[in-house]
């Protein structure tokens, strides 16, 4: 009967979820109002649409999974990494990129406001980006599924790959019908969903606990869980040094805000630039209380289920903690909560990747004169193709969350993050300079990434993520500066954005 109830529970806010698609699908009309909405984003929905899309499955799974494994360090760094790296994204890019965005032939797209920034005429710089977007986004999405799939399995023992395909087909359907509007409304309602789910959660496991110092004595009993520069191994009950260079790749983290597309087409999409204060206050509030309750669950769950969890099975705590200790219908939204957490990134990489292809690619390069309807339809189609291809990568059960999470973050915020930073304040940057730095920032990702994964030692244990993205802004500094530099009216155009107020 419980397990009836849940199941009705998650029914209802799936369909919910779709009603918002085909409420907003027929709002529609252009490829504008499909991929941003039209520029009509309030501040609230902008605000808490960005940090839900950022956050995803791993704030409810993956971040707590590390905390109750081994204590601070893993999940404490990244965490810090992460809030100031999405308080500097909204501080120096957001209000630059709405405007720049705008001025520059109104781009509504990452790859159009690229190409036109730097008058790419042979679109080449536009095909790179695009490309990269579906590469890095198909690994996103596929955490996010892979984290539905083990939803289901650990609280029912239903089939993994089954759960995960149905809950996939649910994303789809309201993110191909009702594009950016119905993505962003979802996310919104998913992040107020979110949030009290990780509150609940966390009090109610406090009470269970024994307090809040009961929690603080388990984890002061176990060698290096609290400690800021060890790490506590939960084979051996030891503290392992955890070293600088893993304390800067949690830092780094926060580097990756500057190239995430999905939360950079809010700034674009919001009315107007006046409203990004508002929505950096709401937005760095929710990060700062969110990140904190996630790896405070970790903790909590430690003193609750000692050692009872490893592995990738460790990344469930937040919902064996709901289930052991919730009424069955309180269960039934948190669990709702966490598919909430999984959907709003996923419908937001699907819904970037299906423009990239969609606008940027088929319209942009092969076929200019293709009506509206033409690039709608290539659009809905190519989310459900890449959808699939996400469902192939995360049919591997055992594969960690956090890790795919982790890959695409390198991947997005090296390739993008120095070519928005040197495009929107560089006005000496060029079309080499910045094609070369967004391929040597994607390449010297992977290639670390594979490193780091075959276990090459050294250096190779920094996380991909800041040699990736130092590099590539030398390669931009160096390549614009032994070409030729902007034409004229690039530079007016840039200049013209400082003083621009919108109307």
């Amino acid at each position: 009967m419980d397990q009836a109830i849940i199941l009705v529970v998650i029914g209802l806010y799936m369909a919910m979820m779709i009603g918002i698609g085909v409420y907003f699908g027929n709002k529609n009309k252009t490829s504008e109002d499909y991929f941003l909405g039209g520029r009509t984003l309030g501040p609230w929905v902008t605000a808490m649409s960005a940090e839900a899309s950022d956050m995803s499955s791993w704030l409810l799974m993956g971040l707590p999974g590390l905390a109750y494994l081994s204590g601070f360090c893993d999940a404490g760094w990244t965490a810090i990494g992460l809030i100031i790296g999405t308080y500097l994204n909204w501080k120096i890019v957001a209000k630059r990129l709405r405007t720049y965005s705008y001025v520059c032939k109104n781009s509504f797209t990452l790859p159009d406001f690229f190409s036109n920034r730097f008058r790419d005429e042979k679109k080449i710089l536009m095909a790179v980006a695009s490309i990269l977007m579906v590469i890095f986004f198909t690994v996103y999405t596929a955490s996010g599924f892979s984290a539905c799939g083990k939803l289901f399995n650990s609280l029912f023992g239903y089939d993994y790959m089954t759960t995960m395909i149905i809950c996939s087909i649910v994303i789809i359907l309201y993110t191909s019908i009702g594009g950016f509007l119905a993505a962003s409304t979802t996310d919104f309602i998913q992040g107020m969903l979110m949030s009290v789910s990780i509150v609940v959660v966390l009090v109610v496991g406090v009470v269970e606990a024994g307090g809040v110092g009961a929690v603080i004595e388990n984890g002061k009993s176990l060698a290096g869980y609290f400690s800021l520069t060890d790490v506590h191994d939960a084979e051996t009950g030891k503290a392992v040094s955890y070293g600088l260079i893993t304390v800067v790749s949690g830092l780094a983290w926060g580097l990756g805000y500057f190239g995430m597309p999905h939360i950079l087409v809010r700034f674009m999409a919001i009315k107007s630039a006046k409203e990004i204060k508002k929505s950096r206050l709401i937005a760095m509030i929710w990060v700062v209380i969110s990140l904190a309750i996630a790896v405070c669950i970790g903790f909590t769950g430690a003193k609750l289920y000692p050692g009872e969890l490893s592995g990738s099975a460790s990344e469930t705590i937040f919902i064996v903690m709901a289930k052991d200790l919730l009424p069955v219908i309180i269960v039934g939204l948190i669990i709702s909560g966490i598919l909430a957490a999984t959907m709003s990134t996923a419908d937001s990489q699907m819904l970037l990747v299906s423009s990239s292809i969609a606008q940027n690619i088929y319209k942009g390069i092969f076929n200019k004169k293709a009506s509206e309807k033409q690039v709608l339809w290539i659009s809905r189609a190519t989310t459900i193709v890449v959808a699939i291809v996400g469902m192939i990568i995360a049919s591997d059960q055992d594969s960690k969350i956090f890790e795919l999470v982790s890959y695409a973050w390198s991947g997005f915020g090296a390739a993008f993050g120095p070519l928005i930073l040197f495009a929107l304040f560089w006005k000496r940057t060029t079309l080499a300079g910045a094609l070369s730095g967004m391929l040597t920032g994607g390449v010297v990702s992977i290639v670390w990434s594979i490193c780091a994964n075959n276990n090459v030692a050294g250096i190779f244990k920094l996380y991909s993520l800041l040699p990736a993205f130092a590099v590539s802004c030398i390669v931009i500094v160096v390549v614009s500066l032994l070409t030729k530099q902007p034409s004229d009216d690039i530079i007016e155009e840039f200049e013209s954005v400082k003083n621009y107020v919108e109307d």
